[in-house]
Parts: structure tokens; sequence; C-alpha cells
């Protein structure tokens, strides 16, 4: 089975399965998302779009409720090929309440995508709490800027904190990719997923120092699944890795 491990709702939701049927992917790990790159049609529309996920990334809470209602559509319309992963706020005083509400509560199989403004990833030590005592939920966390390298030394401090909770770091870490590549590899409850590499060989030597803890990710709509994939596919020469970081390992996170 391939499963994409980062996704975001889209609109239409048509036009994300085509895409997925055109990428061979069975499942996907989706997020909820504030702004809509797919929909725009020109620059200045595109340029609204992503002025909203910069506030989002800056950690506002843009339209939460609406996001929250269209990945529960999502969910509702295609329960076999997307898997809901629900946000938590960082700001929350009662992190464990709303794990048990938004995520235990509706189903959903995991937390994210978490992106704390730079440098504070200390931000999301009460979610790792919390996943811990839902039986070790995995946790999503935005690897690319406004991600530093020093929010990714703290969320390997972080992990180590909290061993039963599978720690995901997104986008490969962006352009700190050798230093995620690096602290991942040597945190064995960390994983590090492939969406929206700029250098191939930068997904080849993640997959080549972890194996078994690396994930096909496209991170659609800013990435393209069928890219991705074959990206993995020219980047792994072993078929029992490529399965592996195609889908089994994801597959594993989710039992």
């Amino acid at each position: 089975m391939i499963i994409d491990a980062h996704s975001h709702v889209h609109d239409p939701l048509t036009d994300h399965i085509a895409v997925l049927d055109e990428a061979g992917v069975d499942k996907t790990i989706l997020f909820m998302t504030r702004p809509h790159p797919e929909r725009a049609g020109n620059l200045t529309e595109l340029r609204a779009e992503m002025d909203l996920l910069t506030q989002a990334l800056a950690g506002g809470a843009l339209g939460r409720e609406t996001a929250r209602r269209e990945l529960d559509a999502a969910l509702d319309a295609y329960p076999d090929r997307f898997i809901g992963f629900a946000s938590v706020p960082l700001d929350t005083p009662d992190a464990d309440a709303i794990v048990e509400r938004e995520v235990v509560g509706r189903g959903l199989r995991g937390i994210g995508e978490l992106t704390p403004p730079p440098d504070r990833a200390a931000l999301i030590e009460p979610v790792l709490r919390a996943a811990t005592d839902h039986g070790g939920l995995p946790v999503v966390v935005h690897g690319a800027a406004p991600t530093t390298a020093a929010d990714l030394r703290t969320l390997t401090d972080l992990a180590r904190g909290y061993p039963r909770v599978p720690l995901v770091v997104s986008q490969l870490g962006g352009a700190h990719w050798m230093d995620a590549i690096e602290l991942v590899r040597d945190t064995p409850n960390m994983y590090l997923e492939l969406s929206t590499a700029s250098i191939v060989f930068a997904v080849r030597l993640a997959i080549a120092e972890i194996p078994e803890r690396t994930l096909f990710g496209s991170d659609a709509p800013y990435g393209d699944p069928v890219i991705a994939h074959t990206t993995v596919e020219r980047a792994t020469r072993s078929p029992h890795v490529r399965e592996l970081v195609l889908g089994a390992t994801a597959q594993q996170l989710l039992s």
C-alpha cells in the first residue's frame, strides 16, 4: 500500500483524488488548512492565499473552524482514501482535553500539522504529553521555514523526553535538511517526511541514513504526489526500502 504521509485538504476534493490516482497513491494522511493555493487562478489570487499561509505559519488561528469543517467533509466523502489528523492550538491551556475531544473523540489517527513560531518549538511539549497519555499518538511538526535549526534541536530534545510518541518532522527539515537527517537518525522515535525537497540527493541521503524512518509525502497542494512518488522511486534502489518509505512505515505508525 502506498501512503502519502503529508497532504492538505483540497478544493475541490475531486481534483485531489484525481492526482492521487495518477500518482498511484492508495491513501493519504490529511491535515486541515486555512489557505487554498489550488484555488488561485492568477498571481493576485495566489498572493492572497499565501498571505493567509504566512499568517497561519506565524501562529494565527485564521478560519480554524472552517478548516475543521472542511477536513471533516473530506473524511466523510472519501473515508477509504483519507486518514485524518487534527491540529492542536499551541497556546491552549489544556492540550489533553483538546486531544481527547478533537483527535480521539473524532476517530482521527494523529496530531498535526503543528507549526510553532520560529525558535519556539518548545510550545509543542504539552501536545506530546497529551499524545503519550492517549497511547502514543503520532505527532507531525512543520519542518520547513519558519522552523529553525534551533527548533529542530529542540524537537529532538522533546522527542527524547517522550519516547512513546512518534514525532514526524515534515518537509525534510526545509533548508536545514542535513541537520534534520542527523538529528532524526540519532533519535529512535523521530521520523522524517520527505515532501517538497528542493534537492533530489537530499531525499536519497535521508533514505540511505534512515531507511526505516523516512516517509513519502507530497505536501499537496504545495507539492505534487506524482513528482514526490517518482522522486522516491528514483532515490531508492532497494525494493524493500522503497516499500517501507512509500507506505509500510506509515502503516506501522498508524497501527
